[in-house]
Formats: structure tokens, C-alpha cells, sequence
């Protein structure tokens, strides 16, 4: 019988710190719908040459749905229980944790990731995410019924600031711009 050969990731470009991250730590990204969090997310494990995972992604594959028709067959607080299980049930160890715009809500969640190594809040401005769920309407936004997305951002700034170990102010650079800011900031003492 052959032994099967599982090929190595690719030397990284940038090495957490351990002040920053533990050895065995993970990296969650937080933020707004459409603030660009899986992007950078592969963005960013692809510099620590670490692994990479979407929640909402994991909520698509319990429920063999897309995240929209998940959320839509929901109310607001069963999805966000939802979430924060699916987050919670995570046993992940030097990975990047893209997570859904809504965990915030969920205490337990941001315990969680807490738990697991820093937060990183990617915080764009209003008019940018507008603009990029004005594109991308059925991206699987919880919100609730009466609700704007000028109210939703509002509310969910200061849960983002309040969660964030680290703040990157994202825009309109590519994201590699975003990606480079925070493996520095992460591999810095």
C-alpha cells in the first residue's frame, strides 16, 4: 500500500505574533454586510499561509441552502442563535474565521472567537457598503422587518468596536491593500 503524500502549505509571508496570536490561535474577522470580510479573510490566511473558513458558508452547508433562504425561513433570532451555534461549534486551530455581519449579536459567539485569538473589525463607511449591497442584494442580510441598513449599520458599529481586538479601516483599495495592513499589524510585538 502507498503512502499518500499531503502536500505542505506554502512558506508564509508573515507570522503571527505571539502577543498577538497564540501558536495554536485563530484570526476572526468581524464587520458589516458587504465590508468585504471573506475577502480579506482568504486574503489573510493565504499571507499567514493558514487555513481559511466562512461561517455562513458552514450555515449554507447544514442547510444545504443558500445564507438568503436561510435567513428568510428564520426569524431574526433564530437565525441568530443559529449562527452563534454554528460559530460555537467551531474546533479550528491557525485559521482565518470570516464571520457573518449578524454574530455580534450573540455574547456567546464573541466569547467564543474571543477565546480562539483576536477580532479583527474590519470597519468600512456607510456609502461604500450601500453601494455593495445595492449590487448584491440576496447576500443573506439578518434584518429586521421595518429595519434600514442605515439603522442595522448604526447598531452594529458599536457591537463590532466593542467585540474588535484591532480595527482596520477598509474602503475602496483592492483588498490585498487591507490584507497587508493587517498581517502587519498582526505579526507586529
Amino acid at each position: 500500500m502507498s503512502q499518500q503524500i499531503i502536500p505542505a502549505f506554502p512558506e508564509p509571508l508573515f507570522t503571527p505574533h505571539p502577543s498577538r496570536v497564540a501558536e495554536s490561535g485563530c484570526i476572526s474577522i468581524v464587520g458589516m454586510a458587504a465590508a468585504g470580510k471573506s475577502a480579506l479573510g482568504r486574503e489573510l490566511s493565504r499571507l499567514f499561509s493558514w487555513a481559511h473558513v466562512d461561517s455562513d458558508s458552514i450555515i449554507e452547508a447544514m442547510y444545504g441552502a443558500r445564507l438568503q433562504k436561510v435567513a428568510d425561513a428564520l426569524s431574526k433570532d433564530e437565525f441568530l442563535d443559529l449562527e452563534s451555534m454554528a460559530v460555537r461549534s467551531l474546533r479550528l486551530s491557525r485559521c482565518v474565521i470570516s464571520t457573518g455581519g449578524s454574530v455580534v449579536y450573540r455574547e456567546d459567539a464573541v466569547e467564543y472567537l474571543k477565546s480562539l485569538g483576536p477580532i479583527l473589525y474590519i470597519d468600512v463607511p456607510l456609502p461604500i457598503i450601500l453601494e455593495r449591497i445595492a449590487r448584491k442584494p440576496d447576500r443573506g442580510l439578518a434584518i429586521a422587518p421595518g429595519q434600514t441598513i442605515e439603522d442595522l449599520y448604526e447598531e452594529r458599529r458599536l457591537l463590532y468596536e466593542k467585540a474588535a481586538t484591532y480595527t482596520i479601516k477598509g474602503g475602496e483599495e483592492p483588498v490585498g491593500h487591507y490584507a497587508l495592513e493587517a498581517a502587519r499589524l498582526l505579526a507586529s510585538a
